[in-house]
């Protein structure tokens, strides 16, 4: 093999390289692309049962503002409440809040459940529960969910 047949070889295979390495870029994209989607209807069915879980406990105690979440902080919902406490001649502002949200997409490709909750000025929790997209069990978050709303209605009833 002289050196003219060596070099088109090499061309070749310089070619056949690159060529491989398009493609797995591709499958790659789209494999990003599917990340995205799962994250996307995953967080879509999340936040509607946080919305129907926090709009309940809002039935069960009157005075709380509802307030759907959207921004880089993620997608969810928070109930908060202000209250006015008289004490022996002081008056003291009490506030209580509920917030449920999901993470946005990261390439880490998770579903992270943020929550956060207060009770009469004194954080009761401050938590998150996340799992891979490729193992997602969506009734485990509506079960965590459920349980945190549940956690947090106990305690402001206990407290108020």
């Amino acid at each position: 093999m002289d050196f003219e047949q060596r070099l088109q070889k090499a061309i070749d295979r310089g070619i056949k390289t690159r060529q491989t390495e398009r493609q797995s870029a591709a499958a790659r994209t789209t494999t990003e692309e599917d990340f995205r989607d799962i994250h996307s209807r995953a967080r879509l069915e999340l936040t509607d049962h946080i919305e129907i879980c926090l709009r309940k406990l809002m039935d069960h105690f009157p005075g709380f503002q509802f307030e759907t979440i959207l921004d880089e902080t993620g997608w969810g919902a928070r109930i908060r409440r202000d209250d006015i406490s008289m004490h022996k001649g002081t008056v003291d502002r009490l506030y209580s809040q509920l917030e449920l949200r999901i993470a946005p997409f990261s390439t880490g490709h998770l579903i992270d459940l943020i929550a956060k909750g207060t009770i009469r000025n004194k954080e009761i929790f401050a938590r998150n529960h996340f799992q891979r997209l490729l193992e997602l069990d969506l009734d485990s978050f509506r079960n965590l969910i459920d349980l945190w709303v549940l956690e947090f209605a106990e305690g402001f009833a206990a407290q108020s």
